[in-house]
């Protein structure tokens, strides 16, 4: 593999596939792996393809989605910079339970599966970093179930806007990095709920203007997405 710019390698090593490896074992996966770079709109990989695979966000965004038999999308996650995916299915050598495409231009790094079961043998490590990441992928997925069985509309918009943030406290300017249809899938929402969603926040504190979202207080926006439901709810309407 060509030389990787140092910006990407250090994003690389600051996955969680690969944070807690050794530099000697990352930079031996590293000089297996390449980057490629794709267009708005590109298959990374399509559901059930045979999962060859793992993928490191380098640059952009990238979604995971499924598509049901009625043809419905339902988006499962949406990765950037530092974020990794496919480890569990490369491992098994089964198939993609999910497609990914580029939501924005981005670069991915690939690791081939067969190089990181090749050096199982030889370092066990590499098998903790993939298990370590399988398992944050199904916290994530779980804290998204408890998201859509406990919190309202609003409440979930509230919370995806904080994750956004980068001011702990106080006011606060953050950019949508991809389109509101998007934003409405990830969180389980059609696409008028999310701008009626947005409309509910104004008395939390939040101005939508185009790809933009001022929240006037951070505390008291995260202490909207944390209250009871019900209580959320009634303000909300």
């Amino acid at each position: 593999m060509a030389a990787m710019k140092t910006d990407y390698t250090a994003i690389a090593r600051s996955s969680l596939l690969l944070r807690n490896t050794s530099d000697e074992l990352s930079e031996r996966i590293l000089s297996q792996a390449h980057s490629r770079s794709y267009e708005r709109g590109a298959t990374v990989f399509l559901q059930g393809e045979r999962a060859t695979a793992i993928f490191i966000v380098l640059e952009g965004w990238v979604k995971l989605y499924r598509i049901a038999p009625n043809g419905a999308e339902a988006v499962v996650g949406v990765f950037t910079k530092g974020r990794s995916f496919g480890e569990a299915m490369a491992f098994s050598h089964g198939t993609y339970p999910v497609a990914a495409e580029a939501v924005t231009d981005c670069t991915l790094l690939r690791i081939e599966s067969d190089t990181l079961l090749r050096m199982i043998r030889d370092e066990p490590d590499v098998a903790l970093s993939i298990l370590a990441a399988t398992f944050a992928h199904l916290h994530g997925l779980v804290a998204q179930i408890e998201q859509l069985k406990a919190q309202t509309g609003a409440q979930r918009v509230a919370e995806f806007l904080l994750e956004l943030c980068t001011a702990p406290s106080g006011a606060c300017t953050v950019t949508l990095p991809y389109e509101k249809v998007l934003i409405a899938g990830r969180l389980g929402m059609k696409p008028e709920s999310l701008s009626r969603a947005f409309s509910r926040l104004k008395d939390a504190g939040v101005t939508v203007r185009q790809n933009h979202a001022v929240i006037a207080d951070v505390a008291a926006l995260r202490t909207f997405a944390e209250e009871d439901p019900a209580d959320a709810w009634s303000r909300a309407v």
